[in-house]
């Protein structure tokens, strides 16, 4: 991507969750290929934003080193209570410096290398404030991926309104602003990995398919 439109956007890796489906464990240091997911994620969003940040509520020294190579800051959310990837997004709006925001989550190493790309032409066609990712199955059926997302910055006092009022539907949330919805024909791309068995299931799948990998 353009240096001049790259520089419009910072990137966040969401990694703040419970990781309730993996036992407690934080999901986003979990080894794939023997590195954390999350520093996969990192790698897969590093060349196509200005920026990196990283939300995290939990092991903030291991995040720091994982951030460490791509001279990213980890953010945490504002309240304590875990309340879901809005929070992390709300956190992350509050830190860039840029005018937009995509947030990905933590247990997707094998993000298109276009996507930063592709989200903002959309959201800059349709003068949206946040675009989000879609898969199209073969049958066309669409899948959308909420927490794969652009954000505009400028909508963080509302996001944060929405929060305090106890919402925490991410695309109820969207639903209050002009979004769109940006199509990807790779369901691959989108994997991620909620349990133990996923993880390794997506391990052997990296194995057989390197070329998909972060």
């Amino acid at each position: 991507m353009d240096p001049r439109t790259r520089s419009r956007i910072t990137g966040l890796v969401l990694a703040g969750g419970r990781g309730t489906r993996m036992g407690g464990l934080d999901k986003g240091l979990q080894p794939l290929a023997g590195e954390p997911l999350a520093l996969h994620v990192a790698k897969r969003l590093a060349d196509q934003v200005d920026t990196l940040l990283i939300s995290a509520n939990r092991h903030p020294d291991d995040y720091a080193r994982l951030a460490a190579p791509f001279h990213a800051r980890v953010v945490a959310d504002t309240t304590g209570d875990f309340p879901g990837p809005l929070a992390g997004l709300l956190a992350g709006l509050r830190a860039a410096s840029t005018e937009l925001v995509l947030c990905v989550p933590c247990d997707t190493p094998a993000l298109p290398t276009d996507l930063a790309r592709r989200l903002l032409a959309a959201l800059d066609a349709e003068h949206a404030d946040v675009a989000v990712a879609a898969t199209v199955d073969r049958q066309g059926h669409t899948s959308l991926h909420p927490v794969v997302a652009l954000v505009r910055t400028a909508l963080a006092d509302d996001l944060s309104a929405y929060l305090e009022a106890g919402e925490r539907k991410v695309r109820t949330w969207y639903a209050r602003h002009k979004h769109v919805e940006v199509p990807f024909s790779d369901e691959h791309a989108f994997y991620n990995a909620n349990s133990l068995r996923e993880l390794a299931d997506l391990e052997r799948t990296l194995a057989a398919h390197p070329e998909r990998g972060g």
